[in-house]
């Protein structure tokens, strides 16, 4: 009766403030609603209704049926918080992808939780149909959850709905962050939301203006650098139009939306920084440091190439082909000016694995880019420089070595194998998803490109990302892009609790029915 009690217990806490998360992210179809309102769109004005309606019942439901664990003071432990980000996530897959489906511009339900996921995990494939006839409603929907991803739904939530809530900060780590701007973890939170809102004001100003300078309309010049900004900001490639960057034909546009998938990618803690007069941060810090190495030697490495093959002659096409689609790679946003066949017959296969390598290192920690990050990139090698001097020094020496990220930490085994961890999850998923890509039929180099893709959550497609693709697929993309950006340890406690919830309710049918 007791494990019966605990069991009970530890599921109406983790409904509880699942109930919370899901209730503040479908109060925010408002947003998109009141959209479609004002541009008189009524078929997605209906469907944003419908579809927040049942959400918001499903949230206060959820609560409703935790709220006596949180009355009694149940208290939130890690594997708690661990399940509640990993949960939220996926019932929100299925409640936030209802106005896809009410739109018509998707063939099935898979379709619109997959292009959801994508949309969560600021990945960016995409599955729905007819893009370019979306309407502003739907396409103000799609780019919201890009930039509400990439920031977060637990770091929504402890911004503005959970007041004075203990164990907070087992909430946020939950969701792949672990960065404290102020020792209150909601405060921390709240910072990340101001550094990404005041960045909105400006980026979308800017876009706008450019908008309009390469002859957009106002209202729409305004809608594209939003959709753009918070595509690049959050690190997600969603663009309202199937042409992605290409459509706006502007070399300004590209340099503006450069600026912000670059900021976007570094860590919120490294904004919060040089926010506060620490500008040197930029240049002692370990991710940065390995994230400006690491796309310099992609991007040269690229241009020398395809200058060899003559795909590119001059500077500006280098620059725009080039280094613009390799650091929208590296830096996981996926954005491209160029079609997707054009990386088989114009980049060849060294091309291709610059790319791949690009997609799967990704940005910084605690920010909005995907990819195993800069900063464990950094931690691994600096342990190999570290094991290499302690095999060249003389046995009586001790020698203590530290890396700085925001500020200086010693350089311990476990951290170097705690990073290592996480890198080998990463190859063995991109291996996977390879493997499923080739025995499907696809071409290895293709398959190796989509499967870096989705686990780095990027949004760069080399063609197999299509509603005619294999259920299989999509189903294991699906998985990848969660995996990925949640970082495997939210989403390993969510399935190891289920997996421990079967087996005691099967042990407990046994001893009755005995």
């Amino acid at each position: 009766m007791k494990n019966i009690n605990m069991r009970f217990s530890t599921i109406s806490i983790i409904s509880y403030y699942t109930g919370y998360i899901v209730l503040g992210t479908a109060l925010l179809m408002l947003i998109p609603l009141l959209t479609s309102l004002l541009l008189h769109e009524w078929n997605p004005l209906l469907d944003f209704l419908i579809s927040m309606s049942v959400s918001v019942i499903t949230g206060l439901i959820m609560i409703f049926l935790g709220y006596e664990t949180h009355e009694n003071k149940v208290r939130l432990e890690w594997k708690h918080g661990f399940v509640v980000a990993a949960l939220s996530w996926i019932i929100l897959m299925f409640l936030c992808s209802l106005p896809y489906v009410l739109s018509g511009h998707v063939q099935s339900l898979l379709d619109a939780c997959f292009d959801v996921m994508s949309g969560f995990t600021t990945t960016g494939l995409v599955l729905t149909q007819d893009l370019d006839h979306l309407s502003v409603g739907l396409n103000m929907w799609r780019h919201m959850l890009t930039f509400i991803g990439g920031q977060g739904m637990v770091v929504l939530a402890l911004s503005f709905m959970l007041k004075n809530l203990g164990g907070a900060y087992k909430l946020y780590v939950g969701e792949a962050k672990d960065i404290e701007l102020v020792p209150n973890v909601i405060g921390t939170a709240r910072i990340i939301w101001k550094i990404s809102i005041i960045y909105m004001i400006v980026g979308t100003l800017a876009l706008w203006l450019c908008g309009i300078y390469i002859g957009l309309s106002p209202l729409s010049a305004f809608f594209h650098g939003l959709f753009i900004f918070e595509s690049a900001w959050s690190t997600g490639g969603f663009a309202p139009n199937t042409q992605n960057i290409m459509y706006y034909h502007s070399f300004p546009y590209e340099i503006i939306t450069i600026l912000f998938m670059v900021l976007g990618s570094l860590n919120f803690g490294l904004h919060y920084a040089v926010w506060q007069g620490n500008k040197k941060e930029i240049i002692k810090n370990i991710e940065t440091q390995s994230f400006f190495i690491t796309s310099f030697l992609a991007c040269a490495f690229a241009v020398v190439k395809l200058s060899q093959l003559g795909v590119y002659n001059d500077g500006i096409s280098i620059f725009r082909r080039v280094v613009y689609n390799v650091l929208s790679a590296h830096t996981t946003t996926g954005f491209s000016n160029i079609y997707a066949q054009q990386f088989i017959s114009d980049w060849g296969d060294f091309g291709i694995l610059i790319i791949i390598i690009a997609m799967l290192i990704g940005g910084s920690a605690c920010s909005t880019a995907g990819g195993f990050k800069g900063l464990r990139v950094g931690i691994v090698f600096k342990g190999l420089i570290a094991d290499i001097k302690k095999l060249l020094s003389s046995e009586r020496s001790i020698r203590i070595y530290k890396y700085h990220h925001i500020k200086d930490y010693i350089l311990t085994d476990g951290v170097v194998k705690a990073s290592a961890l996480i890198i080998i999850c990463y190859v063995i998923l991109f291996a996977i998803n390879t493997a499923l890509g080739t025995f499907l039929g696809y071409p290895f180099a293709a398959a190796a490109f989509e499967a870096a893709s989705v686990t780095g959550n990027v949004c760069l497609s080399i063609g197999i990302t299509d509603p005619s693709m294999p259920t299989i697929l999509k189903v294991q993309y699906i998985i990848a892009m969660y995996l990925g950006r949640l970082e495997f340890i939210a989403a390993f406690a969510l399935f190891g609790h289920i997996i421990g919830g079967i087996k005691k309710l099967c042990i407990i049918s046994v001893k009755h029915s005995s």
